[in-house]
């Protein structure tokens, strides 16, 4: 096991000493065990009772966060004609087609999400194997293969993210920075649980969401009982 530093050791001492009974009061808790001197993330993780080796359920979704992840996201258009325009004046970082697929063959990645128009699908296909493996490739059930450059554009900046079980289970996602405060997390995390729960599939049998921990950056988990969701929704 990797050895603790003394601040992570004292941060969990905290957590095994005090009760946890809502959402306001894990977020609370984390965030005064913060002790990064940069501005952590607060990272959400959630266990549920599905068998992702199985297609019909398998979890993966999209939601806006009501306050952003905190991060400044570039976004890159693949795009040709009126839809160029359409995209620098919806405020897109990088915008091309055949130009920007040429460029990442050369091992640039300096973009964290992509949107496509269906038309550029064939093209963007032939780099699949580059984005795919870092996330970046465009996909339709995101809302990132879409005509509706501006509207996929301004929800990325907004604070959209993706989602999707892991093989063990769980879903791992952001809820925005210690400096938020716990209101505008909570509300963040809300926004999440409501559409993970929308998303539950049909074949799930038994308990759904089996665990939650949050988290800073450089901190521990702290494990909050999978109960406490409903109180979000009062």
């Amino acid at each position: 096991m990797p050895k603790r530093g003394k601040k992570y050791l004292d941060s969990k001492k905290k957590f095994e000493s005090e009760g946890v009974n809502s959402f306001n009061d894990a977020v609370q808790m984390t965030l005064d065990t913060a002790y990064a001197k940069f501005d952590e993330t607060i990272d959400l993780a959630v266990r549920l009772g599905v068998d992702p080796r199985h297609a019909d359920q398998m979890v993966r979704g999209s939601v806006v966060l009501p306050h952003g992840t905190g991060k400044d996201i570039k976004v890159l258009v693949f795009a040709k004609g009126e839809k160029e325009t359409e995209a620098s004046e919806a405020g897109a970082d990088f915008i091309g087609n055949d130009d920007l697929i040429d460029k990442i063959k050369g091992g640039w990645f300096g973009f964290d999400k992509a949107v496509a128009t269906p038309d550029m699908m064939g093209s963007v296909g032939k780099i699949g194997k580059l984005l795919g493996p870092r996330g970046l490739m465009p996909n339709a059930k995101s809302g990132t293969v879409t005509f509706e450059v501006a509207r996929a554009i301004q929800d990325l900046k907004a604070g959209k993210i993706d989602f999707r079980v892991e093989k063990a289970g769980i879903v791992h996602v952001p809820m925005g920075k210690v400096s938020f405060g716990v209101d505008k997390i909570v509300q963040n995390m809300t926004a999440f649980f409501d559409t993970i729960m929308r998303l539950k599939p049909a074949s799930s049998k038994g308990t759904y969401l089996k665990g939650i921990a949050i988290s800073t950056t450089m901190g521990p988990g702290l494990k909050v009982d999978a109960a406490l969701v409903k109180d979000l929704f009062k």
